[in-house]
């Protein structure tokens, strides 16, 4: 027997978010250095899209692809290869932020990228144990220049804010809740946390994000997060959408 549940006047149905026809997207988490949890789940992804009907398919990565993980400049070299033959959008994180205005010889960036991982991304550049620890701040955003690439470091610049398709807007934070997305701040993009996912507004299209990390999808009506902590879980997560369908695959 099928029971139906009907709406009344007072409980409207759910809204069905949807994506333009022929179109298919697979948003990525934050990977965080995790270079192997990548190549599976982007293993995982191909198999997925190949065994459906032909469309065009777009990854979304959420930001967020360096520090904490033992191979940072893996993940980035793995990036750099995807545009060259994927379609393919970067959302700038707050961890793309940081490493970027280290390298740029910022004294306070430095600080904060030795206390979220810079260790970690700087050896997997070849900087080794001792280097590291005997740098101050400044040293430490000399060293970050000295060893990694002006290539990978443009590569992270052109990374975007956000990103609009259909009924969906992916960020890697989440938004300001009631502030219309071209007055939003980019600060807030990359770094808001509770005044965002405690927020239980419609914010119109369905918000995908990273960044808050829970220990599975942590799916709501009005957002979608998809941070499940691959640095330290070895669980890489993707939200798979087409028409009206979500799905997730996860390393």
């Amino acid at each position: 027997m099928v029971i139906r549940k009907l709406f009344t006047r007072a409980e409207a149905a759910p809204r069905q978010h949807r994506l333009p026809a022929g179109q298919r997207l697979y948003a990525i988490g934050d990977i965080h250095g995790r270079r192997d949890c990548l190549d599976d789940l982007l293993d995982r992804i191909n198999a997925d899209d190949a065994a459906r009907e032909t469309a065009e398919t777009t990854l979304v990565f959420l930001g967020d692809l360096a520090d904490r993980g033992a191979d940072s400049r893996g993940v980035i070299e793995r990036a750099m290869e995807i545009v060259e033959t994927r379609r393919a959008v970067f959302l700038m994180g707050n961890h793309e932020e940081i490493l970027i205005s280290a390298w740029e010889g910022d004294r306070r960036s430095a600080g904060l990228f030795n206390r979220v991982g810079g260790r970690e991304t700087l050896m997997s550049y070849g900087v080794s144990d001792h280097d590291y620890d005997r740098s101050d701040l400044g040293e430490l955003a000399t060293l970050t220049a000295e060893r990694v690439p002006a290539a990978h470091i443009a590569f992270l610049r052109r990374f975007v804010d956000s990103y609009t398709v259909g009924d969906y807007l992916f960020v890697h934070a989440g938004i300001r809740p009631g502030v219309e997305l071209a007055a939003q701040h980019p600060s807030d993009l990359r770094w808001i946390r509770r005044d965002f996912l405690d927020d239980r507004r419609d914010h119109g299209p369905m918000v995908v994000h990273g960044h808050s990390i829970t220990e599975d999808v942590d799916e709501r009506p009005n957002r979608i997060g998809i941070d499940t902590g691959a640095f330290a879980s070895g669980r890489l997560t993707a939200l798979g959408i087409e028409g009206t369908e979500r799905w997730f695959l996860s390393t």
